[in-house]
C-alpha cells in the first residue's frame, strides 16, 4: 500500500508480486519494502515451528523453498497452529485467485479432519468421523429466500453423502422429508448437481422446517451437531407500518428475513400492542428495513418502543363499591366493601372475610372476576396493577336485582375508589446489564451507565484478553440507544446483554413523564 493505493499483491510463498490491471494477474517485480521482507521471515518462522527439519534449516539461516513453505503451511493449518491471512479486493476480485489456490494446497482434505463432536438422541457426546462410508451428518449454516428458487438451505456435509434419494431427517424436529433439488452456488450462478459429497458445501432447495443451525442426518443414527453461535439481539425498535393494511405483509417479510438471519427477532408485544423488531444495532436494523422495501415492497419506520411499566399501591385502604341501576321492571344492584393492601407478589390475591351472611357466596367469584379485569388498567397511566391484595369483608344485595354482572361492576367501582386512596405509584422495569469492552473504554462506559441512572454492581477482567466485564442494574427505559453508544465508544469491539430483573418505584420526574405520555396517547 502507498498512500492508500494498492501497488501490488505479493505471494509470500512463491515470493512473487502481481498486479491486476484488467482483472487478470500480471507478474511484476517485488516492490522494495522492508515490511515484505519482515513478513516473509515471519511466514518462514511460522511454518518452521510445525516441522523439526524445517526448524533446523531455519535456524541455520537457509531460505525455505516454495514447496517447503507450502508443506509446512498445510501441516500448520491442519493442526490449527497456523491461521493464514490473505489480502485481496472483494469489490474488484483482485487477488482472489491466490486465495483460491491457497485453499487448494493448504486446506486439509476431509479425510484428515479431526472427528466432530455431536450429541446423540440421548444427549451423549458422539464422534462424527469424516468419512463417506459413515451415516449422513450435515449442518445447515445459512438460509436464503430466493424470489425465483424459493428457500435455499446451505449445508456442509461432515459425514456421508447427500443425493436426491437421501431421506432428509431433521434431528431438531424428528421429522423426515424428501430431499429438494441439489445445487452448487458459484457467485451468482446456480448449477444443478447430482450429489453433495463429503466435505462439500452445497444448497438444498425448498426444505420445509429446516432452519439455520439444524442438523440433517440419518434417522438410523440421529445426531445433533453444534450449531452456529449467533450473537443475541441488542437493539429493539417498534415497527410503524407506513401504509395501512400492510401489517400482514410486513410480518410475512420479516419472518422470511428471520429465516435468513437468525440474529433478527420479530414479535408482537401483547402488552403494548406494538410490533417489535430486534437486531444487533442501528445499521443492522437499517439493512432489514431496506431489504423489506426492495425485496418485499413494504415501507416501515422504526421508533423507540414503549416500556412495559407497572402500577401498584403503597397504603392500605377500605372502600365501598356500590352499583345501583333501575331500568324498567328489572334493575341491577351490587354493594361490596373491599380492603386493598400492598403485597410483594405480582398476582392479585383475593380473599374473603364476609361473616353473618351479608353477602351470598355465589357472588364472590363475580367480585374477584371484576377485580381481575380492573387491575389490567391502573389509575395513573393505564398500566397493569401488581402487588395488590383485595379482601372482600362486607356488602349487601337485593334478592331480585342482584346478579353477577352487578357485583362485577361494583368491584370495579371499589377498585377505582380504592386506588385513589392507596397512594398509587409507577413501577419501572430494571434490567441486569453485563457489558464487555476493551480495558481502555471502561471509564467511558461506566460514566454512560451512570448517566442512564444505572447502578454499577461490579467489574473485573473478562475471559477474553484485554477485555473488561461490567455488571450493573439499569432502568430498561434508558437503554434504547445504548448499543449505538457502546459500538461508537469501543469501535465495534464491545457487546452486552440485558435481561429483565425486577420492577421498582420510578423517580417522581420519570413517573410524571410516563403519566403525561399516557394521557397524550389516550387523546390521540
Amino acid at each position: 500500500m502507498n498512500g492508500g493505493t494498492c501497488e501490488a499483491f505479493v505471494n509470500l510463498c512463491s515470493n512473487k508480486a502481481f498486479k491486476y490491471p484488467n482483472g487478470r494477474p500480471e507478474e511484476i517485480e517485488i516492490p522494495s519494502d522492508d515490511n515484505i521482507t519482515a513478513m516473509r521471515a515471519a511466514l518462514e518462522e511460522a511454518v518452521a515451528t510445525v516441522d523439526e527439519e524445517l526448524m533446523e534449516k531455519f535456524f541455520e539461516g537457509e531460505p525455505l523453498t516454495k514447496e517447503e513453505i507450502i508443506n509446512g503451511l498445510t501441516k500448520g493449518v491442519e493442526t490449527g497452529e497456523i491461521y493464514p491471512v490473505y489480502a485481496l479486493s472483494a469489490t474488484k476480485v483482485d487477488g482472489c485467485d491466490m486465495l483460491l489456490d491457497a485453499i487448494v494446497y493448504s486446506a486439509p482434505s476431509p479425510d484428515k479432519a479431526k472427528p466432530e463432536i455431536a450429541k446423540d438422541a440421548d444427549g451423549n457426546d458422539v464422534e462424527i468421523v469424516c468419512s463417506a462410508k459413515e451415516e449422513l451428518a450435515a449442518l445447515c449454516f445459512k438460509t436464503i429466500s430466493d424470489p425465483f428458487v424459493g428457500k435455499m438451505s446451505f449445508v456442509k456435509v461432515l459425514a456421508g453423502k447427500i443425493t436426491p434419494d437421501t431421506p432428509c431427517y431433521n434431528s431438531r424436529t424428528g421429522e423426515t422429508q424428501r430431499m429438494g433439488k441439489l445445487v452448487t452456488v458459484k457467485g451468482i450462478k446456480q448449477e444443478d448437481t447430482a450429489a453433495i459429497d463429503l466435505g462439500d458445501i452445497g444448497v438444498i432447495t425448498k426444505l420445509q422446517d429446516v432452519q439455520t443451525g439444524d442438523t440433517i442426518c440419518s434417522a438410523k443414527k440421529p445426531v445433533t451437531l453444534e450449531g452456529v453461535d449467533f450473537p443475541a439481539a441488542s437493539l429493539s425498535m417498534a415497527v410503524i407500518v407506513k401504509k395501512k393494511g400492510e401489517e400482514e405483509k410486513v410480518a410475512s417479510g420479516l419472518r422470511k428475513i428471520m429465516d435468513e438471519d437468525p440474529t433478527v427477532k420479530f414479535a408482537t408485544n401483547e402488552e403494548t400492542k406494538e410490533m417489535v423488531l430486534s437486531g444487533l444495532g442501528e445499521q443492522h436494523l437499517d439493512i432489514v428495513v431496506a431489504k423489506l422495501k426492495t425485496k418485499y415492497g413494504v415501507d416501515i419506520d422504526l421508533r423507540i418502543p414503549k416500556v412495559a411499566y407497572r402500577e401498584t399501591i403503597r397504603k392500605t385502604c377500605q372502600v365501598q363499591g356500590r352499583h345501583k341501576k333501575q331500568s324498567g321492571g328489572s334493575g341491577q344492584f351490587g354493594d361490596v366493601w373491599v380492603r386493598f393492601e400492598p403485597h410483594t407478589g405480582d398476582e392479585l390475591i383475593f380473599e374473603t372475610e364476609v361473616v353473618g351472611g351479608s353477602l351470598p357466596k355465589n357472588f364472590f367469584p363475580a367480585v374477584e372476576k371484576g377485580l381481575q379485569e380492573a387491575i389490567l388498567k391502573g389509575p395513573l397511566a393505564g398500566y397493569p396493577v401488581v402487588g395488590l391484595k383485595a379482601v372482600l369483608y362486607d356488602g349487601s344485595y337485593h334478592p331480585v336485582d342482584s346478579n353477577e354482572m352487578a357485583f362485577k361492576t361494583a368491584a370495579k367501582i371499589a377498585f377505582k375508589n380504592g386506588m385513589a386512596q392507596a397512594s398509587p405509584v409507577i413501577l419501572e422495569p430494571i434490567g441486569e446489564l453485563k457489558v464487555y469492552m476493551p480495558d481502555i473504554n471502561l471509564g467511558d462506559i461506566m460514566g454512560d451507565i451512570t448517566k442512564r441512572r444505572g447502578r454499577v454492581l461490579g467489574m473485573g477482567a473478562a475471559d477474553e484478553p484485554m477485555m473488561q466485564e461490567l455488571v450493573a442494574e439499569v432502568p430498561m427505559a434508558e437503554m434504547g440507544d445504548f448499543s449505538t453508544t457502546l459500538r461508537s465508544v469501543t469501535a465495534g469491539r464491545g457487546y452486552f446483554s440485558l435481561n429483565f430483573s425486577r420492577y421498582e418505584d420510578a423517580p417522581a420526574n420519570v413517573a410524571q413523564k410516563v403519566i403525561e405520555d399516557a394521557k397524550k396517547d389516550a387523546e390521540e
